[in-house]
């Protein structure tokens, strides 16, 4: 399919800023899922589709949908989420939905699609207020367990189910939501790239190959406190010490390693006090790589190191795994259209694997899957100071365009999930 007309980049940078001053303020973006707040972000995005003329619906999961019907029911899908984490930024997850937004508005003047075009907004990406990431995006796919999530509660104790009835919403029929997929060929998603690769290479836009998978435990060290004074330090069970030589362990690995994470986030100590050393610990570990053969061995090198370091510190250690998802690795037909896509708008390209993840991750098992990095100024995200040059988001709206442009022409041929 020809590309005859281009996106409105600065139409797509003012509707930014419009729900940044709509739905944030000195403290950054507000738009939690499952809030008034994120209601409101809601509405605003709902009476943009419909100046667009398209099909609006939302479905059990609360994802939105909008939806320009072509020639063929075979759909080509545009992936965002419009909610954030508290105080968060202008860009993070409403960047890829307004893109999406934009290239439908300039798709849907077509006279006629080969196949048809949806934008989809997940709810719930962040998982800010309960703690469960890909909410809506893994219903959908088919792998959110309700019995899971069901006695989930936020700050206030306010349980999820209940939370998600205020909006419509109930657990039990969350998964129905798997019926928009029936005709689903292929997936794409904007975002801002969270990190600081593509601001060191000086490169404004980038291809990601997948996100990491993660293994994710608590780890509790237990030996025996005593008196800070007393004990003399070659008799001493301190678990603290056993937990803090592993975390040196874990990060170690890590290092040596090409382009994996091994991240240290709680530490927690009992007794706690100043007079005696601490004979409990426990502490969390999240492992994070794009290849699951280096991932496994990534958990088994810290399982060694830990049970070592625990046997010379005279404590005990055990491990408890709090969540794990595979590498989900992109299509390579797609990565290949999108670095197609980015070096005509921007004249090179980079590839790239994605540490956090996304709503894509639930899609890549399902169809063929992409995802586009645009710089991110210092790396920072989830922080109101995220930000990204104006021009280097017009850029990634262009190219963005440019990939759903082809991914749609691709599909017509009979490429994608069929």
């Amino acid at each position: 399919m020809e590309i005859t007309e281009n996106v409105d980049h600065g139409r797509a940078i003012a509707e930014l800023k419009e729900l940044a001053e709509l739905t944030g303020g000195p403290g950054g973006a507000r738009r939690v899922c499952w809030t008034d707040e994120w209601a409101k972000a809601r509405r605003w995005l709902r009476e943009k589709l419909d100046e667009i003329g398209c099909e609006v619906e939302t479905d059990e999961a609360g994802n939105l949908w909008a939806t320009v019907r072509g020639a063929s029911e075979r759909a080509v899908l545009l992936g965002g989420h419009i909610d954030s984490v508290p105080n968060g930024g202008w860009l993070d997850g409403c960047l890829n939905t307004i893109a999406a937004m934009e290239t439908l508005r300039v798709l849907a003047r077509r006279d006629e699609l080969p196949v048809t075009v949806r934008l989809v907004d997940w709810a719930d990406e962040e998982g800010a207020r309960f703690g469960r990431s890909l909410l809506g995006s893994s219903a959908c796919s088919g792998t959110l367990d309700p019995d899971e999530v069901r006695n989930l509660k936020d700050k206030d104790g306010i349980a999820l189910p209940d939370a998600l009835r205020e909006h419509g919403v109930e657990l039990e029929k969350m998964n129905e939501s798997h019926r928009q997929l029936e005709n689903a060929a292929a997936y794409l998603e904007l975002h801002i790239e969270q990190g600081p690769v593509l601001e060191r290479l000086d490169i404004p836009v980038g291809v990601v190959l997948g996100t990491f998978g993660v293994e994710r435990h608590a780890i509790s060290f237990t030996g025996q406190h005593a008196h800070s004074g007393s004990t003399p330090m070659d008799v001493r069970k301190d678990a603290f010490i056993a937990a803090a030589r592993s975390a040196v362990a874990f990060r170690d690995d890590a290092a040596r390693r090409d382009d994996v994470r091994a991240t240290t986030g709680f530490v927690n100590v009992s007794p706690g006090i100043v007079t005696a050393f601490n004979g409990w610990c426990e502490m969390s570990l999240d492992q994070r790589a794009l290849d699951a053969g280096v991932l496994s061995d990534m958990l088994a090198v810290a399982k060694e190191n830990s049970e070592r370091i625990a046997r010379e510190e005279g404590c005990e250690v055990r491990w408890e795994r709090l969540w794990r998802i595979e590498p989900r690795p992109f299509d390579e037909h797609l990565i290949e259209m999108a670095e197609e896509a980015v070096r005509e708008v921007t004249g090179t390209s980079h590839r790239l694997p994605s540490g956090p993840l996304h709503d894509a991750a639930e899609m890549a098992p399902l169809m063929p899957t992409v995802m586009l990095f645009v710089k991110s100024l210092g790396g920072l995200s989830h922080t109101k100071e995220e930000d990204t040059p104006e021009e280097d988001i017009a850029l990634a709206v262009q190219a963005f365009y440019r990939l759903a442009v082809k991914t749609v022409g691709w599909v017509a041929g009979g490429g994608g999930r069929r």
